[in-house]
């Protein structure tokens, strides 16, 4: 397992050798510090939190200036944890740059969903509502909203409620280049979440 945070920048395009589009994901990937290591001896498993952004440590409550004074690395504004296979190769403030990842490797990123607000039960689970003649008096309702023999709505019924500001992850994005002088990834297709936000970029599960 290796991985990185970034930021989203946006979405652009670029074209192949045939000359056709591809849509990408433009990504600022690290530089990250080792902030701390878990163990499985100390911890029950094994992990790397990482951290990126430099923050003032005036910004921070006490048990974060405690946790970084601990480690003896810079306060990281944004903080985030990994799993990975071997725990040797690391050490505490290290940095971890965007040429973990070569282009064509492909990759899972994990983000927030953007936030839709409060949405109706067709819009938020994609129902197809009822008839919309004149007079069926039932076109974008979500049916009934419980059970008689329980006199109470079951748990887990599909109805109107916020939508959105999910945690979400896209699986098998393709690296199509690899920037390492500007910390700049481009991913195949659209990732989670809006411009600006933070992601968790990690190497695919799935082979």
């Amino acid at each position: 397992m290796k991985g990185l945070i970034g930021k989203k920048i946006g979405m652009s395009q670029i074209f192949d050798e045939k000359g056709r589009a591809i849509p990408v994901t433009v990504i600022e990937a690290g530089p990250c510090t080792v902030t701390q290591l878990k163990t499985m001896k100390k911890d029950g498993y094994n992990a790397l939190q990482l951290g990126m952004i430099e923050v003032d440590e005036k910004k921070l409550n006490r048990p974060m200036k405690g946790h970084f004074k601990k480690k003896e690395v810079a306060p990281k504004k944004i903080l985030r944890e990994l799993h990975f296979d071997n725990m040797d190769e690391y050490k505490l403030g290290q940095t971890l740059t965007v040429e973990l990842f070569e282009q064509g490797e492909k990759v899972d990123i994990v983000g927030t969903s953007k936030g839709k607000g409060f949405a109706g039960a067709m819009k938020r689970w994609n129902f197809n509502g009822g008839p919309v003649s004149h007079g069926s008096m039932f076109k974008r309702k979500p049916a009934s909203g419980g059970c008689t023999d329980f006199a109470r709505t079951m748990i887990g019924k599909r109805g109107p409620g916020r939508m959105g500001g999910d945690r979400v992850t896209v699986q098998g994005l393709k690296v199509l280049k690899v920037y390492a002088d500007r910390h700049v990834l481009l991913v195949k297709g659209a990732v989670p979440g809006a411009d600006n936000g933070y992601l968790l970029i990690k190497n695919s599960v799935k082979k």
